[in-house]
């Protein structure tokens, strides 16, 4: 109850703060991609259910390719404000597993099944020690398969540990190190940070 009440109202006051710079980036990302400045994709979230998250586009709709100015959104992490709207409707909360397209954590078995007992969230650990994905990737020569083998794995382990230990407090560190990532060390934090 704490998170929901902390994550509607940090989400409220953001979102008409922000609401300038999200409508400017609308329009923005509307001329730049050619297509509505929206983007809306099935994600899997809370208890395996399916919903829509929303961000900025950052995709060209006849290349297919990140656009000049998508990069730079990508890059700020400004196409993920959108997700304001997400918090506010209760499918998404600040802190949490990044929410994944269907094929990945709708998928999970066993006792990795925890990870679906929490809410998706906008940063989270595993997102943290994976904030350059997509340069990691292009530096494979399988990209898919070191996605699938070695950071899916990993972000799975690193998730159960935050769906196992996570605490009103936890969640405050982890946005702390959002906006100060320099200084995290994942491994050591975990360590530091479990319950039992």
């Amino acid at each position: 109850m704490i998170k929901r009440v902390f994550d509607f109202i940090l989400a409220f006051f953001l979102f008409f703060f922000f609401l300038i710079v999200m409508l400017l980036g609308y329009i923005l990302a509307s001329i730049d991609t050619a297509s509505n400045g929206f983007f809306l994709q099935k994600r899997i979230g809370r208890h395996g259910k399916v919903f829509r998250i929303y961000k900025l586009r950052t995709m060209h709709s006849r290349t297919h390719k990140i656009s000049i100015l998508g990069s730079f959104f990508r890059k700020s992490k400004l196409d993920e404000i959108p997700q304001l709207i997400n918090i506010l409707n209760g499918t998404m909360s600040f802190v949490g597993p990044r929410p994944d397209i269907p094929g990945y954590a709708d998928k999970l078995t066993g006792d990795d099944q925890k990870i679906l007992n929490i809410k998706p969230g906008i940063t989270g650990l595993a997102s943290l020690k994976y904030r350059n994905e997509e340069y990691l990737l292009l530096q494979q020569a399988n990209p898919k398969d070191y996605n699938d083998y070695v950071i899916w794995p990993d972000k799975v382990r690193i998730n159960k540990w935050y769906a196992e230990n996570q605490s009103f407090l936890i969640d405050i560190k982890i946005l702390w190190y959002t906006v100060f990532p320099y200084k995290l060390d994942v491994e050591k934090f975990m360590l530091n940070n479990t319950k039992y």
